[in-house]
């Protein structure tokens, strides 16, 4: 992963640490994709939760100089909310949905073959 795409990263994870999110991964995916270089993933308390955080991280992602590519003017109630930017995509989901998906899984046993 790129020097720059691993800070930006950082900082993002440091970001949703601080703002409750829980068992905050950073799946690197350069080598598995080609549409992005790392995955973010995170879990929401809450739709409420869910919400806020994506409310809050705007500001983040502007000083950052990061772009979204599919900003949504309010987030679904699933759950789930995936803040696409390009190098990295955020994924920021209910404990519900992350055991059942299981992104971290899907995308390490391609790793595997």
């Amino acid at each position: 992963m790129r020097e720059d795409i691993k800070e930006k990263c950082g900082k993002l994870k440091a970001f949703l640490e601080d703002h409750r999110c829980s068992d905050v991964v950073i799946v690197d995916m350069e080598k598995e994709c080609s549409w992005t270089d790392a995955f973010i993933i995170a879990t929401v308390t809450s739709v409420g939760h869910l919400r806020g955080v994506v409310h809050q991280i705007w500001n983040e992602l502007i000083d950052l100089g990061m772009d979204v590519n599919n900003r949504h003017k309010s987030p679904g109630s699933d759950g789930w909310e995936l803040i696409d930017c390009g190098d990295i995509v955020i994924h920021l989901m209910s404990q519900e949905l992350r055991d059942f998906y299981n992104l971290e899984k899907l995308w390490k046993a391609t790793e595997a073959l």
